[in-house]
């Protein structure tokens, strides 16, 4: 795979989404030597760090950056890309972190597009608080009943992102599902996919992925990513699409003593860039 090697334009396209969607979102950025920490107010996936890759922090910066999550009632939680784990670990078991989950990065080079399935109605999606409720009722476990805190993610991922979209199947009067992206240092960081239970199944995710990737081209993208959850749906979903495994991140807590956080993969991209990727 010498010939596919995009990770680390993934990641400085992951950092710079991150900073953007925390303000965005109306929050706070703040950086730790290599640590990139965002405070939206708004809960997981936005209020986290990002390691961008070059070194390790210093024994300064880590307490600095642990010190700034509690004044500000956050979980020490860090996100890094695989390829960091090396200056990383150390730091990290030492400190008592512990991971949390992995997600499985995904790239699509946007020279080669897919064609866009007929019969369905993709749209751009101007009204960010209806794209949201429609998004958040795809995610919630019993839709169409919306969860509240689910909705609150949502609004943040829709206000942040720099293009959402919605779909829906031939003749149905309501949109079933959407998606979104940010696009950053040449990336178009894929988002905000949820489809409503009793629409699944009818390639709405499809359209809304090959929607998505025509525009970013458009837009002068050189890649699209998207992270997942490994063997999920979402994870068959943009395999089909095209996209190709280029790499791996982690997300690791503070252990005892420090707020909680969600031991699962967050249902809406790490920041909005990597929660609900791919959709259901």
């Amino acid at each position: 795979m010498s010939d596919f090697s995009p990770l680390a334009q993934l990641l400085a396209a992951e950092v710079a989404s991150h900073r953007h969607s925390a303000r965005q979102s109306g929050g706070e950025v703040h950086e730790f030597g290599s640590l990139v920490a965002a405070c939206a107010g708004q809960g997981a996936p936005l209020d986290t760090a990002w390691h961008d890759g070059t070194r390790a922090p210093t024994t300064t910066e880590w307490a600095e950056f642990e010190a700034w999550c509690a004044a500000h009632g956050l979980p020490c939680l860090v996100k890094a890309m695989l390829l960091s784990m090396p200056a990383l670990l150390p730091a990290l078991t030492a400190r008592g972190y512990v991971p949390q989950y992995l997600l499985h990065v995904y790239a699509h080079d946007l020279r080669h597009l897919p064609d866009v399935p007929r019969g369905l109605d993709v749209q751009p999606a101007a009204d960010a608080e209806a794209w949201a409720r429609v998004a958040a009722a795809g995610f919630s476990p019993e839709a169409p009943t919306i969860d509240a805190g689910t909705l609150d993610i949502m609004r943040a991922v829709g206000h942040a992102a720099g293009e959402r979209f919605w779909a829906r199947t031939e003749g149905a009067a309501e949109w079933q599902a959407t998606g979104a992206y940010t696009l950053a240092e040449g990336v178009a960081a894929f988002h905000g996919a949820a489809t409503l239970p009793a629409a699944r199944g009818r390639g709405l995710q499809a359209a809304l992925l090959a929607a998505r990737l025509h525009l970013a081209a458009a837009q002068g993208a050189q890649w699209a990513s998207v992270s997942v959850s490994p063997g999920s749906g979402s994870e068959r979903n943009v395999r089909r699409a095209g996209f190709r495994l280029a790499g791996a991140s982690l997300a690791w807590q503070l252990g005892p003593g420090q707020p909680p956080a969600a031991s699962t993969p967050p249902q809406t991209s790490a920041g909005p860039q990597s929660a609900g990727a791919a959709g259901k």
